[in-house]
């Protein structure tokens, strides 16, 4: 019974991925960026020639040459969480989440990078998969080759803890930003901490790599249209490509990074 199950809960699966991404199953590569920024795909798609699906939700572009595929999955803890779901049934060898942050120290300065080992698990989405007492860690293989890349890349770059919320217009609560500043941690998201639990569930090694886009503990440090379109401008490229070099780098590893999973 439990074998029919399983190749129920694949089939299903993939069926929802196609339908949702507009894309057939063999066209998924290997190494999958997640982003959940639309103009991201289409400077990938620009920049590797590759082409753009949009099904009922999801926008996606697979490079053949490149052996990477990137799907927007738009926002929110319970879209990634599905989106990780989805994509185990194509079985990824690594997946890296492309996404902004909000830098929660005075030292950061909006375009700088943060390399999470870890995040705070207050999306509650990531309950369904384990209990809250597991941590939600970055997968070791991917923190590893984004560091070094970082490295060569010689863009300053933190490595540290988020703070995952299902929360979007917390900025002027003052007993969460308090809550931000007990904890210690370096930065505030969305997706974090359910990418990491729903891939540690689903044995899908998965890394983020944040692009400090705001500051919201300041006083004038809060998201606007304005901000929004300048880092926009400014650092799409950069982000993305930096992704693209991880995903290379991950490439030496091949079937490594599942190891932690194991």
């Amino acid at each position: 019974m439990k074998n029919n199950m399983d190749s129920h809960e694949r089939d299903i699966a993939r069926d929802t991925l196609v339908r949702y991404s507009g894309s057939k199953i063999k066209d998924f590569q290997k190494y999958i960026l997640l982003t959940n920024f639309p103009h991201y795909v289409d400077y990938f798609a620009e920049k590797t020639g590759g082409q753009i699906s949009q099904g009922s939700m999801m926008k996606v572009c697979h490079s053949y040459e490149h052996k990477i595929s990137i799907l927007d999955y738009k926002i929110g803890s319970p879209a990634a969480a599905l989106a990780v779901d989805l994509l185990s049934f194509v079985n990824p060898a690594s997946c890296l989440m492309l996404g902004m942050c909000g830098g929660l120290r005075r030292k950061y300065k909006i375009g700088e990078y943060l390399l999470p080992v870890a995040s705070v698990r207050g999306e509650g989405t990531s309950s369904f998969y384990f209990p809250d007492r597991i941590p939600a860690l970055s997968n070791f293989f991917i923190q590893r080759s984004m560091a070094e890349i970082m490295d060569k890349s010689g863009i300053k770059y933190y490595i540290g803890t988020t703070h995952s919320t299902n929360i979007r217009f917390w900025e002027f609560n003052d007993a969460f930003r308090q809550q931000l500043i007990d904890e210690k941690v370096q930065a505030i998201e969305m997706e974090c901490a359910t990418l990491f639990i729903a891939g540690y569930k689903r044995k899908v090694p998965i890394g983020a790599l944040l692009l400090i886009s705001d500051k919201p503990l300041d006083k004038h440090g809060i998201k606007t249209m304005e901000s929004s379109q300048r880092v926009k401008k400014n650092h799409t490229a950069t982000h993305v490509d930096l992704g693209i070099a991880v995903m290379e780098h991950l490439k030496q590893f091949k079937n490594k990074p599942k190891a932690q999973l194991d």
